[in-house]
């Protein structure tokens, strides 16, 4: 049996006369949480969306757990479950109610539902909750239900479309503990336009921008392609931009402030001790520094132009 749970190959749609995806290509095991990053409008929830079955392609075929979704989209359909950003809940319906609905949508043997409603409410954490109005719950324990209803048929991959967006930070802590518990066993997709959610969760990434896949990697060596490459500095003494650019691996310096500059830098993290070395040696009185990390919209830059280049 493959280790791939999902096969995603030369995957493109159009709405009218663009594209809004191209050639998308993506493959995932079968457990852990992959992270599916881009900004709104990049293509990532046309790809959730037709992955998920709600949508059919103009080109490209998916396939989950080998099952072509569109050849056999029942079959596959089984295999998914789904978070959208907005979730599909029905407020006048009880936490148990909805449930079962849901098992009932997914066609679940009913024999097997009264299981199946127990252990999503227990790992989803709301089974205090059972017989309580989703309208009467909070924003966290709504997306808690919406999480148990993607999970109560037992699927094999999970999509979670924004899973975190709008709650308080107690309630982001919660969800993304769940959220990982839920892939212990299974493949879970996690999409986000917040890079920090991805990187607390993600042990793999797939950057989409302008429809395109521009990053497929580990979190780790997309860690390492984002690293700082410029410095805040506040000085009170502060030397000609002459003497900072006699420093190992300064590339460009800029003065904000008579006493605030953001230095640029190529090579290791090691810059910060020689600059905290000539400050002290040349009096220049350093005050504050701190290492600044890419903006998203640089890294989306950065990427398309690698992507294009090879």
């Amino acid at each position: 049996m493959s280790n791939s749970i999902v096969k995603i190959e030369r995957l493109s749609h159009k709405y009218t006369a663009s594209w809004a995806i191209r050639d998308i290509n993506i493959e995932i095991n079968r457990n852990g949480i992959v992270g599916l990053l881009g900004s709104n409008g990049a293509g990532k929830s046309t790809t959730m969306n037709i992955l998920c079955g709600a949508l059919r392609q103009t080109e490209g075929t998916v396939q989950i757990d080998g099952i072509d979704l569109r050849k056999d989209p029942e079959r596959a359909k089984k295999q998914i479950g789904f978070l959208p950003q907005n979730p599909p809940l029905y407020m006048d319906l009880t936490v148990d109610e909805y449930l079962i609905y849901c098992a009932a949508l997914r066609k679940m043997d009913k024999t097997a539902i009264p299981a199946a409603l127990a252990d999503a409410k227990d790992r989803c954490g709301i089974t205090h909750f059972s017989k309580r109005l989703i309208r009467n719950l909070s924003g966290g324990y709504r997306q808690r239900v919406g999480i148990a209803q993607a999970i109560i048929h037992r699927p094999k991959l999970v999509v979670l479309d924004e899973p975190t967006n709008g709650l308080d930070p107690n309630q982001i802590i919660e969800v993304r503990a769940l959220i990982k518990e839920i892939a212990a066993d299974r493949a879970v997709i996690f999409s986000s336009h917040v890079l920090s959610e991805v990187q607390m969760l993600c042990k793999e990434i797939k950057m989409i921008d302008s429809g395109r896949i521009v990053f497929s990697d580990t979190m780790d060596a997309f860690n390492n392609y984002v690293e700082p490459h410029s410095i805040l500095l506040h000085m009170e003494n502060p030397p000609p931009q002459e003497d900072l650019l006699q420093i190992r691996g300064v590339t460009k310096v800029e003065f904000l402030t008579q006493r605030q500059l953001r230095i640029y830098f190529s090579g290791d993290r090691e810059i910060t001790e020689r600059i905290i070395e000539s400050s002290v040696a040349k009096g220049w009185r350093l005050m504050e520094i701190n290492l600044e990390k890419s903006s998203l919209d640089e890294i989306f830059a950065q990427l398309s132009n690698y992507s294009k280049k090879n």
